[in-house]
C-alpha cells in the first residue's frame, strides 16, 4: 500500500530545494583556505554544503578555483569583493563572476573614512553606477551590512537604509546579515521585510545567549531562524549563506554544526 502521495512528494521537493540554497562564507574558514584551499573545498562538499561564497583567493588563481568548485559539484553563492575593487577593477570582477558562474558581486564593507553622511552618499552613488555598468552582463551588486551603518543618519534614516532604499531605479540590492541587524538594535523581521525580492542572498549568523553577544553556530544562540527562512522562501532569497566571523573552536566543526542545525530547521519551514 502506497503512503504519502503527491503531498509528501511536494514536501520532499521543497525540502530539497531549500537544502540546495545553503552556502558557507569562506571568510569563516580563512585560515583553512590559506593552508589548503582545495582540501577545504572538498571537506565542505563532503559535509553537504551546496555552495560557497568567496572572500578572496589566498594567492590562488581564481579561474582554477572556479574550475575546482565546479568539478566538486559546488556552486558559488556570490563574490565578496572590496569597495576599492568595485571602484577600480569592475571589469575584472565581472570576468571573475563569469568564471565562478555567479551573478552576484557583494561589497562586504566600506573604508572607515567613508562612514560619514557625505561618504555614504558617495557609496550609494558608486554602487549604483557599478550596478548599472554590470547589469547588461546579467550581474548584480549588493551591499553587506555590519552595525556601524546605524551610527550615521542620512536623510532622516540610517545609512544602511539610505544605501539600500528599495525604490524604482535603485539597482543596489541587499545582503543583510541578521546578526549585525540584531547587534545594531533592530528587529530582524521588521527590518528585512521591505527587501522582498531585493535580497537574493541573506547572511545567517547566530548570537551567543550570554553577555558577550558574540558569534555562534546556527541554532545554538539567541536568533530565531525559522521565520527568516520562511520569509526568504516567499521573498526571492536564492542563497542562505552562513558566516561566523570568529569561532571558539575549529571553524570546520563550527560550520558542520551550523549545517546540521539548519538542516533540522528546514524540516519545519
Amino acid at each position: 500500500m502506497k503512503s504519502g502521495g503527491p503531498a509528501k512528494n511536494r514536501l520532499c521537493r521543497e525540502w530539497n530545494n531549500l537544502q540546495s540554497k545553503l552556502a558557507v562564507q569562506l571568510y569563516t574558514l580563512r585560515e583553512a583556505c590559506k593552508q589548503d584551499f582545495p582540501a577545504t573545498l572538498r571537506r565542505l562538499k563532503e559535509m553537504g554544503w551546496a555552495g560557497v561564497q568567496m572572500a578572496g583567493y589566498h594567492d590562488h588563481d581564481p579561474q582554477e578555483l572556479a574550475r575546482l568548485i565546479r568539478e566538486l559539484g559546488l556552486q558559488t553563492a556570490g563574490l565578496h569583493v572590496s569597495y576599492a575593487r568595485i571602484v577600480d577593477e569592475l571589469e575584472l570582477l565581472a570576468q571573475e563572476a563569469e568564471w565562478f558562474r555567479t551573478k552576484d558581486l557583494i561589497c562586504p564593507s566600506i573604508p572607515v573614512e567613508l562612514r560619514t553622511e557625505e561618504g555614504y552618499r558617495e557609496v550609494r552613488e558608486t554602487l549604483q553606477r557599478a550596478a548599472e555598468a554590470v547589469k547588461e552582463r546579467g550581474l548584480r551588486i549588493s551591499y553587506h551590512n555590519h552595525a556601524f551603518e546605524f551610527d550615521v543618519q542620512v536623510d532622516d534614516r540610517s545609512a544602511l537604509e539610505y544605501i539600500l532604499e528599495p525604490q524604482a531605479g535603485s539597482l543596489v540590492l541587499a545582503e543583510l546579515d541578521v546578526y549585525w541587524l540584531k547587534r545594531g538594535g533592530r528587529d530582524i523581521m521588521s527590518f528585512i521585510e521591505p527587501y522582498e525580492n531585493r535580497m537574493p542572498i541573506v547572511h545567517l549568523k547566530d548570537m551567543t545567549k550570554d553577555e558577550r553577544e558574540t558569534f555562534a553556530e546556527i541554532g545554538t544562540g539567541s536568533i530565531d531562524f525559522l521565520p527568516i527562512l520562511r520569509w526568504g522562501e516567499q521573498s526571492g532569497v536564492e542563497w542562505y549563506v552562513v558566516e561566523q566571523d570568529q569561532c571558539d573552536g575549529d571553524p570546520l566543526e563550527s560550520v558542520q554544526t551550523s549545517l546540521a542545525n539548519l538542516t533540522r530547521l528546514i524540516a519545519q519551514v
